[in-house]
């Protein structure tokens, strides 16, 4: 122990005897260093209870390991999965991550990419709002460094990873068709891509199959509040016309927790044994649809892979350079679901 707190690299560097080139090379990776030398360290940092800023370490450097992250909503289940993944693949391949939160809002997310732009950092992984993003902001930084759009994409230019949802509804869609009743397709508000792809999906899978398509639309276009959107458009319809038919497919999972609030709250009893009113699946199986009550019948996402292809197109890009930037074929990564059946449909 000491008196008085080590300020920085170089106070531990005279205090330990260790030499700075050394100290930095492994605190930039631990393997680095010879066996014997890592534990000297190791019991220096112990003796001086001393840690750096790895922030600061990370912004000094010629090429910075920092990995800014960009998502509609940290609080949804979704995306706080999707970064956690991501923050434990940047640590793996020894980056840090600063993760920042647009909240569903076009102005947030524009503040969001510029808080970017103004730091030094080798990258970034983005999953944009979609219609209402700035893409001149989104150009500008992609201007600036690598960057990969995640869930939903904003041009063909940028290498993207997301879930194939030409792949993913059909396969949903077509179960339910299986074991009851023709589903339903409750839309989400049209703020991204994946809105009016998955719509086009099950019209398609729909036609496939020679059955009707019939779809519940909802609004405002530009609204994140899932649930309650879902929940109270769902009321109207209960209170109203009624459902086409018994079996709902939302087009997300967010989506079907609202619609199996407001179905319960009417007294439809949901799931699919016999004596039940209504069947609703979803799409991406958040970690929390495995505890409705019933259980969420949908389409998984794969988080694991969906992070991990994301952080090491990122890394490619980063670590080839310049001229990788500029490669005329951006990748463009769609992964499958697969089908989750639970006691909901």
């Amino acid at each position: 122990m000491i008196d008085r707190k080590i300020r920085n690299m170089a106070e531990f560097s005279a205090l330990s005897g260790i030499s700075r080139p050394t100290v930095s090379k492994y605190f930039n990776d631990p393997n680095s260093v010879r066996k014997s030398t890592r534990a000297l360290i190791e019991q220096a940092l112990a003796k001086y209870e001393y840690r750096p800023n790895l922030f600061a370490v990370n912004l000094n450097k010629r090429r910075p390991r920092i990995i800014g992250v960009i998502v509609p909503d940290t609080a949804d289940t979704f995306f706080s999965e999707l970064v956690r993944r991501i923050e434990i693949r940047c640590v793996d391949k020894g980056y840090l991550a600063i993760v920042l939160s647009s909240r569903g809002d076009a102005q947030l997310e524009a503040r969001s990419i510029e808080t970017l732009l103004s730091l030094k950092i080798a990258g970034a992984i983005v999953a944009p709002l979609g219609i209402h993003s700035d893409m001149a902001l989104m150009r500008s930084l992609r201007a600036r460094i690598p960057i990969v759009f995640l869930d939903s994409r904003l041009d063909d230019d940028t290498p993207f990873v997301g879930t194939d949802n030409f792949q993913s509804v059909p396969l949903i869609t077509e179960y339910l068709c299986r074991t009851g009743e023709r589903p339903t397709y409750f839309d989400m508000p049209a703020v991204n891509h994946n809105a009016s792809e998955r719509k086009l999906a099950y019209v398609k899978a729909m036609q496939r199959l020679g059955l009707k398509p019939e779809i519940i639309t909802v609004g405002p276009q530009n609204d994140w509040r899932f649930e309650d959107i879902a929940f109270a458009e769902t009321l109207r319809v209960i209170d109203g016309p009624g459902f086409p038919t018994r079996t709902i497919l939302c087009a997300n999972d967010r989506c079907a927790v609202g619609v199996m609030a407001a179905a319960y709250q009417r007294g439809l009893r949901i799931g699919r044994e016999p004596g039940c009113d209504i069947r609703i699946a979803g799409h991406d199986d958040q970690p929390l649809s495995r505890y409705g009550c019933p259980p969420l019948t949908t389409v998984a996402q794969d988080f694991e892979r969906l992070a991990q292809t994301s952080v090491d197109i990122l890394l490619k890009r980063i670590e080839a350079g310049e001229a990788d930037a500029q490669d005329p074929r951006p990748e463009l990564v769609r992964l499958e679901a697969k089908l989750v059946m639970r006691a909901s449909a």
